[in-house]
């Protein structure tokens, strides 16, 4: 038979192939909405397990069927409010112009920055182009075995003039994923993937083992370029790190929100997470990362189709 050929593995449109400088994600660019609201909010993975679903479109030739579906248990304490940015365009994008800062903050806030020892004052520029709201998690309203929060920046959605008044609303509450996000919604998902290390080509570019009489190594790349020019171009598939990279993943759809984590939690807890304290969602599909890794939901970037679904069922 002749010898089957497939494409190379590992796309070139994420060059360089650098990892991630920490977990918790960068997000570069904001859906743009009407309505005045925050448009993210962090949650940390727990794991996976499949839930029976029905589909409630009374339209569709499957309406009365039960389908069983893959799904990512989320949890999702809530967030407060740590300061406002205000950003200014310039030939070169935005930059920060002023900021106002919380005057109630949590002491396990001190873990991860240094607090300021006095009162700051308001300064709220006479013009700016955009405002964005710097928010901290509260690790310890989680079953992980954490105190030290993360600090995102997330954008506000409507316009410039009335970002001001509904950030300012939001100093002396906590932020719940209620407020906004609901079910049956699409999301993007922002994150940073599992880091797997060094690794060969035939993982890392999922290439073909030679045959036992073309050279002494069977893992290696067979040919590195030409002789002329003098030089290995950068899209031959070589060793080097895997995974640890920031990635986006587009329109996954929220299945549930729910506040009592007695009902999906094992009595053991989850394997290498944990328990449930509070509120946790049920997204459809996979999400990357391992468990316990901090990821950011943001409004959807791109329109899709959505199903509505009733969940019956979740098994564990």
């Amino acid at each position: 038979m002749p010898s089957t050929h497939k494409p190379r593995s590992g796309s070139l449109q994420y060059w360089p192939r650098k990892r991630s400088k920490k977990q918790t994600p960068r997000i570069r660019s904001w859906p743009k909405l009407d309505k005045t609201l925050l448009l993210g909010f962090p949650v940390y993975k727990v794991g996976m397990t499949h839930a029976q679903v029905k589909i409630q479109n009374p339209n569709s030739r499957l309406k009365n069927d039960l389908f069983v579906i893959p799904v990512t248990i989320l949890e999702c304490p809530s967030i407060k409010p740590f300061s406002l940015r205000f950003y200014k365009k310039t030939p070169y994008g935005l930059k920060a112009i002023s900021e106002i800062v919380n005057k109630s903050l949590d002491k396990e806030l001190a873990r991860k920055i240094k607090l300021p020892k006095r009162k700051l004052e308001e300064k709220i520029p006479e013009s700016y182009d955009d405002l964005r709201i710097i928010c901290y998690t509260l690790p310890k309203n989680t079953g992980l075995k954490k105190k030290k929060p993360e600090i995102v920046e997330i954008g506000i959605g409507g316009k410039v003039e009335e970002k001001l008044a509904y950030a300012k609303s939001l100093f002396e509450k906590e932020i719940k994923i209620n407020d906004i996000f609901g079910e049956n919604q699409m999301v993007d998902i922002h994150g940073v993937t599992k880091g797997k290390g060094f690794q060969g080509t035939i993982k890392r570019f999922g290439l073909n083992l030679k045959q036992h009489k073309s050279e002494k190594k069977k893992r290696s790349t067979g040919n590195l370029g030409p002789v002329t020019p003098g030089k290995v171009l950068y899209s031959v598939p070589q060793a080097g790190k895997m995974g640890y990279h920031l990635r986006t993943e587009l329109n996954k759809q929220i299945l549930q929100i729910r506040n009592d984590p007695k009902e999906i939690l094992p009595k053991e807890g989850f394997h290498r997470y944990g328990t449930i304290r509070g509120q946790y969602m049920l997204i459809k599909g996979s999400i990357f990362g391992p468990k316990k890794r901090i990821v950011i939901l943001t409004h959807q970037m791109r329109k899709s189709k959505s199903y509505n679904y009733e969940v019956k069922q979740i098994k564990i």
